[in-house]
């Protein structure tokens, strides 16, 4: 049902789905609210309620992306430690998107809640770009910064040699925490 096209409740909810099973890009909430006629509050309401009935969306920097069956291509995965100051960052993502590998999330242990777990979803330089971008424009903080610069990321490839590539590469670069 359309008011004033704007697109209402569980209408609106298949709409979300279904532009977002249409898009390999994340799109953002804004982008979804101008779609659907409504604030970003209410797409942020509208993705808690479609995650609480167990759709696969993934929320990251960059906007909500539907997670996609997994392809016949295996997939590995590796979690790393490294510590850098934020200013970094940007140099600690290019360097493992330059190995064709994505990184999938950030991790740190905090002294309170336990481990805290961010989805970065990270896989070539225009999205770390985007990433740096988003962190700078909010002035948020990294989440390094709750542990001294010590944190996790889980990186994943489509191959054993890119995952040590990217290890490889970060460790180069003075990042890798010693194992």
């Amino acid at each position: 049902m359309r008011r004033n096209d704007k697109l209402i409740g569980e209408e609106r909810r298949d709409a979300i789905m279904n532009w977002l099973r249409k898009n390999d890009l994340p799109l953002t909430g804004g982008e979804l609210a101008k779609r659907a006629g409504v604030s970003r509050q209410v797409i942020v309401q509208d993705i808690s309620l479609l995650k609480a009935k167990n759709e696969p969306i993934i929320s990251t920097s960059q906007g909500y992306l539907l997670m996609k069956e997994s392809s016949d291509v295996k997939q590995y995965q590796r979690i790393v430690v490294v510590k850098h100051r934020p200013d970094q960052t940007k140099e600690e993502l290019d360097c493992i998107v330059d190995q064709g590998v994505t990184v999938k999330d950030v991790i740190v242990e905090h002294p309170i809640y336990g481990e805290l777990n961010a989805m970065v979803m990270v896989s070539d330089r225009h999205d770390v770009k985007q990433f740096i971008e988003n962190i700078t424009k909010k002035n948020a903080p990294y989440l390094l910064e709750l542990t001294d610069g010590v944190h996790l990321h889980t990186l994943e490839a489509e191959s054993e040699a890119k995952l040590k590539a990217a290890y490889d590469s970060l460790k180069e670069k003075g990042f890798i925490v010693n194992d």
